[in-house]
């Protein structure tokens, strides 16, 4: 990783889409800065698009994408695309399971793994989610392990991130999610040009993102995470959340401006 300060000359000049996770990347101890909202309008009236990628249950993600300046978001570590309605007073979400409805199946795997690791608690978002399970991280590394693995013992998917270890049924990841989504509903290839995109993250279910595409960016808060982050950002700014995301969009502002 490189500080971000040190990028050269016009290297973000030809960003046109901004995929980025949201907690601790946009957001800063929970809470969105006002600055960081102030960013998203203006990457927005420069022309770039912005769809959050994150682990972030369905009821708060349908109220990002009808009411924040973002294109798109794609919510539950994939299992949602969510698109403000051209109306501006409705979303239109597209489920990774179309019709099925992986309630019962997500419940199975809930209950197994509140039997099997003592002190497992359900995160208190949960209501608000439609295809992920998501328990709360008990701030000891080896009890979040057990229950990532018993997750994946009761046949579902799951990864880790700085709020939540979380569960989901079907073969995505937010990579996965991001390249069906995208091409679908955005007309957006990232294997052809994803030159043009650049991802924003901070924690592990980052990084099938931070892999992938070539321009990346972490909050200087993923340092805390690179142990499970086998291939880490190119690039990290000097704040936290969402100031980091701040500094981000000053660098990709400055860059295709010819200002920097």
């Amino acid at each position: 990783m490189q500080a971000l300060e040190q990028a050269p000359p016009g290297h973000f000049a030809g960003i046109r889409t901004i995929l980025t996770d949201m907690d601790e990347t946009l957001t800063l101890k929970g809470r969105l800065p006002a600055a960081t909202y102030l960013a998203l309008e203006r990457l927005q009236a420069a022309g770039i698009r912005v769809v959050p990628v994150t682990a972030a249950p369905a009821g708060w993600c349908d109220q990002m994408a009808r009411m924040w300046p973002v294109d798109a978001v794609v919510a539950e570590n994939g299992g949602l695309f969510i698109q403000r309605d051209p109306s501006g007073h409705g979303a239109r979400r597209h489920n990774w399971h179309g019709s099925a409805d992986p309630a019962d199946a997500l419940e199975a795997i809930a209950t197994y793994v509140r039997g099997t690791v003592p002190g497992a608690r359900l995160a208190d978002d949960q209501p608000f989610r439609l295809t992920s399970i998501a328990f709360a991280r008990t701030g000891d590394r080896l009890t979040d392990n057990a229950i990532l693995s018993a997750i994946r013992a009761a046949g579902g998917q799951g990864t880790v991130n700085n709020l939540w270890v979380l569960g989901w049924i079907g073969a995505y990841d937010k990579l996965v999610a991001a390249r069906h989504f995208l091409a679908r509903h955005l007309g957006l290839d990232i294997d052809r040009d994803g030159d043009s995109v650049l991802y924003s993250g901070d924690s592990a279910n980052d990084a099938p993102m931070f892999g992938f595409f070539r321009h990346t960016v972490g909050v200087s808060t993923v340092r805390d995470h690179l142990a499970d982050i086998p291939t880490p950002p190119r690039w990290i700014t000097p704040s936290p959340g969402g100031l980091g995301f701040v500094e981000l969009a000053d660098a990709v502002l400055a860059h295709r401006a010819g200002n920097a």
